[in-house]
């Protein structure tokens, strides 16, 4: 199972290219991009790729377990994280 690395930060430092883990561990894959809105720290979930071939999935903020510098912790299993919505069909904020 992989290891926190650092002290949790805030999700407004978040960037593109951190890995997003499972909570057992497994890369589920990277971030592309942060949705919210800044200035009312209002934190929505993000747009996570998860490979070359694979679509582009979206992760309510509800399943962000902790964020550390580089790395995303969800609160869903590798199985469960692989049932999440694509980000096509996610409506539009």
């Amino acid at each position: 199972m992989g290891e926190a690395k650092g002290d949790p930060v805030s999700w407004m430092v978040v960037e593109p290219g951190w890995q997003v883990v499972s909570s057992d561990g497994e890369r589920l894959g990277r971030v592309e991009e942060v949705v919210g809105d800044v200035d009312a720290d209002i934190f929505t979930g993000l747009k996570v790729l998860t490979g070359f071939l694979g679509k582009p999935k979206y992760v309510p903020s509800e399943q962000v377990a902790e964020i550390t510098d580089g790395c995303i912790r969800l609160n869903l299993t590798d199985d469960a994280a692989q049932s999440l919505r694509d980000w096509d069909d996610v409506p539009a904020a």
